[in-house]
């Protein structure tokens, strides 16, 4: 049997947030849930989070999350301290304990993988994971004598000499947990942090060993702002070295992002200064970019978006969006249709070859295919308690600067004539034009 604890309980005072640390963001996912999805990988019988600096938060942030037991620690008295809480529930469990660190984010399934085979074929009592860091600063330090730890001594407590060892210790543990259980209540709390470190557990149990990875970038700890940055292009590079191999040209990859659920075809084009988000999916021969952000949105094939932001919509193939476009939740732009510049569409279902080129907001709106819609043409949806629709027709043509009161409704191949408001219905093949009468007056500055 498994089980798997992962430690979340710190401050991250070095973070300086309101936030705990593990609920910060890595790649659009918080470094908690990362660890949890990647832990579900391994298929244990449990999970177990182990929380203590503002609970209520981080018990909200994992309000969805099956086969996940939270377990508090307070007060918060190091590491040693948190498995001393979590071993009340393994009286009876017969099985590996895998231990995770809620500030490790980028560890792999298949290392853990391979720690848990390493653990199993030489019956440890602790297996853990080690690498050789160039720069081991802030990381504990792992000494060996005849291929077993000997012991481990956190920075904080290392000599000067004990400091030039660069075999760390990366924080991620499995321990045979019936032997785990025997121990754990021997910690003493004799150093510098008045702590109980679950490092002691090593000199306590007779066979310690290690299993040492060479990608020092998957143990890369997160104490500050810094390391969250560097875990972000961590990822980053290995996200878009993926999608370059697979066929997606990245103009300046430096200057772009792209979550890690996101699908990108081949002969893709990504811009300068592009960020894509969440489950995004863009098909093939797209452009996209620059300075473009799409979140949640998907994306047919031969279609341009250039300096526009869409969330939670669907653009189908052969469309142009933009510049400086905004597509906000729930629209559909089908194909072969244009939305220009400084538009605005929310929420709407714009059918095939429509164009909306300039200046317009077009709300809770459903357009037929082939009309055109003249600059500055506002959709008026809001009447101040409730959204309202406004249903426009195929083959249509709606003059510049017209206003559209809804609830309305326009039929096919009607024309709205210039500069109009229209707030009643108007049937198919119809001019409606609603404007006040010009007045011109003759030599107004002389009679003033």
């Amino acid at each position: 049997m498994l089980a798997i604890a992962i430690l979340a309980a710190g401050k991250g005072t070095r973070m300086v947030s309101n936030l705990p640390k593990v609920l910060h963001r890595i790649s659009g996912e918080t470094l908690l849930n990362r660890i949890i999805n990647t832990s579900k990988k391994l298929n244990p019988d449990k999970i177990f989070v182990v929380i203590g600096h503002k609970p209520d938060l981080v018990k909200k942030s994992l309000l969805n999350k099956e086969n996940v037991e939270i377990v508090l620690q307070e007060p918060q008295l190091g590491t040693g301290h948190a498995v001393q809480v979590l071993s009340k529930k393994f009286n009876n469990f017969k099985g590996n304990l895998l231990i995770l660190n809620g500030d490790v984010p980028l560890i792999r399934a298949e290392s853990l993988e391979e720690l848990l085979k390493v653990h199993s074929s030489r019956d440890a009592d602790v297996s853990l994971i080690t690498t050789e860091k160039e720069n081991p600063f802030g990381y504990g330090r792992v000494f060996k004598k005849d291929n077993f730890i000997e012991k481990i001594i956190e920075e904080k407590d290392c000599s000067l000499n004990e400091k030039n060892n660069k075999l760390i210790n990366a924080g991620i543990y499995c321990f045979n947990c019936e032997r785990l259980i025997k121990i754990i209540n021997n910690l003493e709390s004799n150093n510098n942090q008045k702590e109980f470190y679950l490092t002691d557990t090593i000199s306590l149990l007779e066979k310690a060993i290690s299993y040492e990875i060479i990608d020092e970038e998957e143990i890369q700890g997160i104490n500050n702002r810094i390391d969250l940055a560097k875990c972000e292009e961590i990822i980053q590079r290995k996200i878009k070295t993926r999608h370059m191999l697979n066929g997606v040209t990245f103009v300046n990859p430096e200057s772009s992002s792209v979550s890690e659920e996101s699908e990108i075809g081949i002969d893709v084009i990504i811009e300068a200064n592009t960020h894509i988000r969440g489950f995004s999916k863009i098909s093939d021969n797209c452009i996209i970019g620059p300075n473009t952000f799409l979140e949640n949105t998907s994306i047919k094939k031969n279609t341009k978006v250039v300096n526009t932001t869409i969330f939670n919509s669907e653009i189908m193939d052969n469309v142009n969006i933009g510049p400086y476009s905004h597509i906000r939740p729930g629209s559909t732009i089908s194909s072969n249709s244009k939305v220009g510049n400084f538009v605005e569409i929310k929420n709407s279902h714009i059918s095939q070859s429509v164009k909306v080129n300039h200046l317009s907001y077009i709300g809770d709106t459903n357009i037929g295919k082939f009309t055109n819609v003249g600059a500055g043409t506002i959709t008026a949806n809001y009447d101040g308690f409730k959204k309202n629709i406004t249903n426009i027709g195929e083959y249509c043509s709606v003059g510049s600067n017209s206003v559209l009161i809804a609830p309305i409704t326009l039929g096919n191949a009607v024309t709205i004539g210039a500069g109009s408001v229209i707030n009643k219905d108007v049937k198919s093949d119809s001019l409606a034009i609603s404007r006040v009468k010009q007045l011109n007056i003759d030599n107004w500055k002389k009679a003033n």
